[in-house]
């Protein structure tokens, strides 16, 4: 079946086969590998990424469901070579581990900030709790989350 779905703020149009996941879509067809893909399941949110501004697990969204729809991932939360301010707090507070994870995270927290610029430390781990980091008891990613937050434009104390 014929695609078009817009990513990153470039648009696609592929052939696809109707059982595709966005997962593997993103990642095989266009070489956005920034996406993981970890359980199939919907368990481990590593493959987080945006279908219309909303945060979704792309390992259970069909390839299909994204078409007319636009689609952001974690390529594309940089701005050219400065990065944004959830990416920066990972850095600053060591909020990656191995890095499986990390990508959805940062999606799901950046969704968080978008609309929620000052959340508790209870909002953060709520919000990441559908995403399982294996690594960590999750402090260090609460808190470069808060750093992202009290840092919005990025800028290091």
């Amino acid at each position: 079946m014929e695609i078009t779905v817009t990513v990153n703020e470039e648009q696609y149009r592929r052939s696809v086969e109707p059982r595709l996941l966005l997962v593997h879509f993103l990642r095989d067809d266009l070489g956005l590998t920034g996406t993981h893909w970890g359980c199939d399941t919907s368990n481990c949110g590593a493959c987080v990424v945006w279908l219309d501004e909303v945060p979704v697990k792309s390992c259970t969204v069909l390839a299909a469901m994204a078409d007319g729809k636009r689609v952001r991932t974690v390529e594309d939360l940089a701005f050219g070579t400065a990065l944004d301010p959830v990416q920066q707090g990972f850095v600053q507070c060591h909020g990656i581990q191995c890095g499986f994870c990390t990508p959805g995270l940062l999606m799901t927290a950046r969704w968080l900030l978008d609309h929620n610029p000052d959340p508790s430390e209870g909002t953060i781990r709520e919000a990441i709790s559908g995403q399982l980091c294996r690594c960590t008891g999750y402090e260090n990613i609460v808190r470069s989350i808060r750093w992202a937050a009290e840092h919005p434009d990025g800028a290091t104390p």
